[in-house]
């Protein structure tokens, strides 16, 4: 009893911290400033427990009761939408949240297994005959994190929700972003956390008996400067200027129709939903400001496939935007009758639109979606019984190309993306790199999404927070147009320009300046960090089996 006792207070304790952590990810109820040393703090636990774990299987599981932890509570909204707008029995919908949250945590059972298994040695078990191991130690913990982050943002389609980078977009750990991309961030923070680990092991009640007091305290002081020198690197390259002004500033409108979810796709309410988003999108703007270049309207603005609107509809929106002298982009889904084939798609409709094009379901410009949710947009295999056990309409959506070509509004090149696709920074290089046939590199990015599924929750801050980070990594400003939060713009350093409040009709009439310019994350993307946490890996395996 005394033993089983022993071991199961440090396991609640990790679990206390990964329950902590998972309020780091976005203002609220947190403030800002608090949440990138809070996740350090966090994470350095973790830390320190897996390197005092008595096996790699064990620190396996202590980190994997961590990120249990962690996710089944920063991530518990996604029971709103299965039980309320699926209606799932709330048991079968906690059950589901556990089940994705105890996958999730594999990738960070991993890092603790690698941390002891792949190196051979930790700070509970460091030689004294090597200066450098603490700082050594430190390095390996955060490739190893970093590395299996990005394993869980990648296999099997991917989810990086939670990043470790993250948490600190408002710290001066997010400079690195620019340069190296949330991986980076995450990279820096987790060494950081390590560092931190290091410091308490170093203690004097802690240390070895082979090292002295002054040895310790040496060690601890040097893998914690160079902690300090990422944080304040991290804040000079935050000042650099890595995009340059392209054209003139645009005056842009953020619809937020706030309709609700319940009855999003009733076929009785879809008429009354376009009616509110037009009577929003078609108001005219403040006193002073000028009639907006581009309106933005969310994900499945309009909720019916293009042939089954009414023609006169599609002419009201066109003589908005001829009115106006706008371009209006907005969600709908399409299929092409020829082929049956379907897409969630983002269009753009302006004076010279081709209506005829549109209803036969082959509008210019046109986004389709490429990153796809799972149960969402299409049914991994195997799991059509879970799909049926909900009422939410689901399908099987066609795939948009990887690379596909901005649009084209006045001076600018705007590069839609869809729902969660901005969570995939990677996926979003390709339209600033101008791989499309135009060879044009957007200056805008542009999310409309629908977190409608998800109530006034934490999905809506944390996504928000994602798009600062993509704002940072790219060097461009960011402009979101959701059904019911969060609207508003980022600016090419990550800072709100404006935003309206969640579940409140309304729009946001705000000018942004659109950029050009590669920063070094934009040209060479998640290849740098992932190679130098790899290669730290391998050096620390041939190590071991050098020893063995």
């Amino acid at each position: 009893m005394t033993m089983r006792a022993a071991r199961s207070g440090p396991l609640l304790l990790l679990a206390l911290a990964g329950t902590v952590q998972a309020l780091c990810f976005a203002p609220g109820p947190l403030p800002a400033w608090l949440l990138s040393p809070l996740q350090i703090v966090t994470l350095a636990i973790l830390v320190r427990s897996v390197w005092l774990a008595p096996s790699a299987r064990e620190a396996g599981l202590r980190a994997w009761i961590f990120s249990m932890a962690s996710f089944s509570v920063g991530l518990y909204w996604l029971t709103i939408s299965m039980h309320l707008y699926g209606y799932m029995p709330l048991p079968l919908a906690i059950a589901a949240l556990l089940a994705l949250s105890a996958y999730l945590a594999l990738f960070g059972g991993f890092a603790g297994w690698i941390a002891v298994r792949a190196t051979g040695w930790g700070i509970g078990k460091m030689p004294g005959s090597m200066p450098c191991a603490p700082l050594m130690a430190s390095l390996l913990w955060a490739a190893g994190w970093t590395l299996t982050e990005w394993l869980r943002a990648t296999l099997l389609t991917g989810f990086p929700w939670l990043g470790t980078g993250y948490a600190h977009t408002d710290s001066w750990f997010a400079g690195w972003g620019a340069v190296t991309g949330v991986y980076g961030v995450t990279f820096a923070a987790a060494f950081t956390a390590a560092a931190l680990a290091c410091g308490l092991s170093m203690m004097p009640s802690t240390h070895r008996a082979a090292l002295t007091r002054a040895t310790n305290r040496s060690r601890a002081v040097r893998v914690m400067a160079v902690a300090l020198g990422l944080l304040v690197i991290g804040g000079l390259l935050g000042r650099v200027p890595w995009s340059m002004p392209r054209g003139e500033p645009t005056a842009v409108r953020l619809v937020q129709g706030n309709i609700d979810q319940g009855s999003k796709f009733a076929p009785d309410q879809w008429l009354k939903a376009i009616r509110a988003q037009y009577a929003l999108a078609a108001q005219p703007p403040a006193t002073g400001k000028p009639e907006p270049a581009i309106v933005v309207l969310p994900e499945t603005a309009i909720a019916l496939f293009q042939h089954q609107v009414d023609p006169a509809i599609w002419q009201a929106w066109q003589s908005l935007a001829r009115r106006q002298g706008s371009t209006i982009v907005m969600g709908a889904p399409l299929i092409d009758r020829a082929d049956n084939r379907y897409t969630n798609s983002v269009i753009a409709i302006d004076s010279n639109t081709s209506l005829d094009a549109l209803i036969a379901g082959r509008p210019t410009p046109r986004y389709d979606k490429h990153h796809l949710v799972p149960f969402g947009e299409f049914v991994p295999f195997g799991f059509r019984w879970f799909v049926d056990l909900m009422t939410i309409p689901l399908g099987d959506f066609g795939r948009g190309a990887a690379s596909q070509t901005p649009f084209s509004i006045r001076d600018q090149s705007i590069a839609p993306n869809i729902c969660y696709e901005d969570i995939f920074g990677e996926e979003l290089l390709a339209g600033l790199r101008g791989e499309g046939p135009n060879q044009s590199g957007a200056s805008i990015l542009v999310n409309v999404s629908n977190l409608g599924w998800f109530g006034d929750s934490w999905a809506l801050r944390q996504h928000w927070q994602m798009a600062r980070m993509r704002a940072i990594e790219t060097s461009r400003p960011v402009l979101r147009a959701t059904n019911t939060g969060m609207t508003g713009a980022i600016s090419p350093a990550g800072e709100s320009l404006g935003q309206l409040p969640a579940l409140t009709p309304g729009v946001i009439d705000i000018t942004v300046q659109g950029q050009t310019g590669l920063t070094p994350y934009a040209r060479l993307g998640n290849w740098p960090v992932l190679l130098l946490s790899a290669a730290l890996l391998a050096w620390a395996w041939l190590r071991a089996r050098r020893k063995q």
